[in-house]
């Protein structure tokens, strides 16, 4: 009998991470579970084991390198040599950079760059003696595209991604066969616009189209099993990482324009302003969000990203009858 995949998430308590920990443990992998938010950590883990998967949660702060590599060897320990390792934890501010403190950006660093440099340190400890294993960042079309009022955020999966890239170099140099993937995702339904720390005049939203955190949690377990350089998820993120590289000037106009209003919603911010910033929001948060009415719940281009050479046969066959059909026509 095949032994299960161990995978591990950071930040698998809430949102995207939450629906990609269901996705393994549906396929049968063992899933650890790293938040800072032990109640929500242990609900999630809870859920998973309802259903009839193995999983174990840790409360961590993946800011904190000595708590992020304790928790990999607890993992390791109770479950199994890890396989999987996706860094997922994020925060956010809403704000624009004149009014963003200098320890917000310092605490954002900390957690959605530095959390992710910590937590691949931790997997390649172990996955590089082995020769094994695959890493999953989750990253955005933010990675490449910034858009106003979420510089910190944006600049941090821009490092994410800068980080990758060298590392996936070093790996290619000693030949190794761990593998380093990113998962770059469009806007999803997830409670961070629920908590995030916003200084705006309203509530914040993702900037439309919005999908649901399934998509997301499907690519990144297919990404985990098929680790190429990059994977993007939904329209606008393909959209967005096209037109930085061919009209990054325009992008930048079209940004101030569209994504100030797009990130607002209806009506003045939650009572929680100051957010998960620094500390846990309290409440029974789960993947989803609060744009259920609005969000999709698939997307086109994903799909067409999983079956490519369907989709490829079926373009050719098309043109080829289209051509001919000009050539015989009379």
């Amino acid at each position: 009998m095949t032994r299960p995949r161990i995978v591990v998430i950071t930040g698998g308590s809430a949102g995207v991470g939450r629906a990609a920990a269901r996705a393994f443990s549906k396929q049968g992998d063992w899933v650890a579970i790293l938040a800072r938010d032990d109640d929500r950590v242990q609900a999630a883990c809870e859920e998973l084991r309802e259903a009839g998967g193995t999983a174990l949660g840790i409360a961590v702060d993946v800011a904190d390198a000595v708590q992020v590599e304790n928790a990999a060897e607890r993992v390791e320990r109770e479950l199994g040599l890890i396989s999987v390792w996706v860094n997922n934890v994020s925060t956010t501010v809403f704000a624009p950079v004149t009014e963003t403190t200098a320890e917000e950006f310092k605490q954002v660093t900390e957690v959605a760059y530095l959390g992710a440099v910590y937590g691949t340190k931790a997997a390649l400890k172990r996955m590089l003696p082995r020769n094994e294993g695959v890493i999953v960042q989750t990253g955005s079309a933010l990675a490449y595209r910034s858009i106003p009022l979420q510089s910190a955020y944006c600049a941090a999966k821009a490092a994410v991604r800068g980080f990758t890239d060298a590392l996936r170099c070093e790996l290619i140099h000693e030949r190794s066969k761990v593998r380093v993937t990113m998962v770059h995702l469009s806007a999803f339904n997830t409670p961070q616009f629920e908590w995030a720390r916003n200084k705006l005049p309203r509530l914040v939203q993702p900037v439309p189209p919005i999908y649901q955190p399934t998509i997301a949690g499907e690519a990144i377990v297919r990404a985990a099993g098929r680790p190429k350089r990059e994977w993007w998820v939904g329209w606008p993120a393909v959209k967005a990482i096209l037109s930085s590289r061919v009209l990054p000037g325009l992008g930048d106009r079209m940004a101030a324009s569209s994504a100030w209003s797009g990130q607002q919603s209806e009506g003045p911010p939650a009572d929680y302003r100051p957010g998960n910033l620094f500390a846990p929001v309290p409440g029974a948060f789960g993947a989803r969000g609060r744009f259920n009415t609005r969000a999709r719940k698939h997307s086109l281009q994903w799909w067409l990203s999983k079956h490519r050479a369907g989709a490829l046969a079926f373009a050719v066959l098309a043109l080829s009858g289209a051509a001919v059909a000009f050539i015989v026509w009379p």
